[in-house]
């Protein structure tokens, strides 16, 4: 029977020139949806898992559309809420060699900032779950999401469902009158599984670090969330815009456990690539039962979504496999 994971994050629509045309070179543009979480989300689905993602869209056509492009990726709906509010959006230029990708956000009066306190039961949401993940970046949209994802966290600590986060969030948030430092650290107390770098940790949850020593962070994260039982990152080294180079890393408490280092030598889409690395985690960790074994799965799912256009990566646990076997050849399956 196939494990249930919950999400909880805002869909935006996505808007790039075709290719790796700048805006300025465009006269038509492509469309696709993304999210963090519902790109954690979609990921496990592809993996087999039973995945629902939980979010609020307008409620119109485009909002409707929303929906259908996440049923289309295996993800269950019955928990999307509609309402007032427009669609969040995101427009991309994917960068390629030298050139950087540049991203421009416009969420602001989305049909996910007006969540309100108390709209979904996270009690029947969660009932029978076995993960449930979250980022940064919800609690930063307004002062309901952030309360909503604090419910969620704290029925799943009730009902004993295993909660990770990515903690990495936007600078562009943070509007509402409410700092990271005022939000964050409450909403990690009640996580088991972080995502962080050091960095990450001093600037999303006010810890200071010394160093960027993966260790040193996770046993000081450790002391001051005692509910953690395993922190996870992911190195990336940019040779370019189009050669990066991948490694994971996860500490569980006694050791710290590192993936081989994967060479992605001609990006398609880089996007979505720490989501897939979430889903790799989670995945591992609920199926593989083994920190070595997860934490190889995590990176290799990171650096195939870098070979898939789009924010979400929908590569199969066949695919990734044949990647932590070593297989890099890319021959034709026949």
């Amino acid at each position: 029977m196939s494990k249930k994971v919950v999400t909880f994050g805002e869909v935006m629509m996505r808007f790039s020139p075709p290719g790796f045309a700048k805006f300025s070179q465009a006269t038509t543009v492509e469309l696709a949806y993304g999210g963090g979480e519902a790109n954690v989300a979609i990921s496990l689905a592809y993996f087999g898992m039973d995945s629902f993602h939980v979010t609020r869209f307008p409620n119109n056509l485009i909002g409707r559309s929303a929906t259908q492009y996440l049923r289309h990726h295996w993800l269950h709906t019955k928990y999307v809420k509609y309402g007032d509010g427009r669609m969040g959006k995101y427009f991309l230029e994917k960068g390629a060699v030298h050139r950087p990708s540049e991203v421009v956000y416009e969420r602001d009066s989305s049909a996910f900032s007006k969540i309100k306190p108390g709209m979904f039961d996270w009690k029947r949401i969660l009932r029978n779950a076995d993960w449930f993940h979250w980022t940064g970046i919800t609690p930063g949209i307004s002062d309901g999401t952030a309360k909503e994802c604090l419910a969620a966290i704290k029925t799943a600590n009730e009902l004993d469902v295993p909660v990770s986060v990515d903690v990495h969030s936007r600078k562009n948030l943070w509007q509402y009158g409410k700092s990271k430092m005022d939000i964050m650290p409450e909403l990690v107390g009640g996580c088991d599984v972080i995502i962080a770098s050091p960095y990450d940790m001093q600037e999303n949850l006010g810890i200071a670090m010394e160093s960027d020593d993966f260790l040193s962070a996770s046993e000081k994260l450790k002391h001051l969330f005692p509910r953690v039982k395993k922190v996870v990152d992911k190195k990336r080294e940019a040779l370019s815009a189009s050669h990066n180079r991948i490694q994971g890393f996860i500490w569980n408490g006694m050791e710290t456990l590192v993936s081989p280092s994967l060479d992605v030598t001609h990006i398609v889409d880089r996007v979505g690539t720490g989501d897939a690395y979430a889903a790799g985690i989670i995945y591992g960790l609920l199926n593989l039962e083994d920190d070595q074994k997860a934490v190889n799965f995590a990176a290799a799912a990171c650096a195939l979504k870098h070979t898939v256009e789009g924010d979400v990566n929908v590569v199969t646990v066949d695919d990734v496999n044949n990647l932590v076997e070593g297989n890099t050849s890319g021959r034709i399956k026949r």
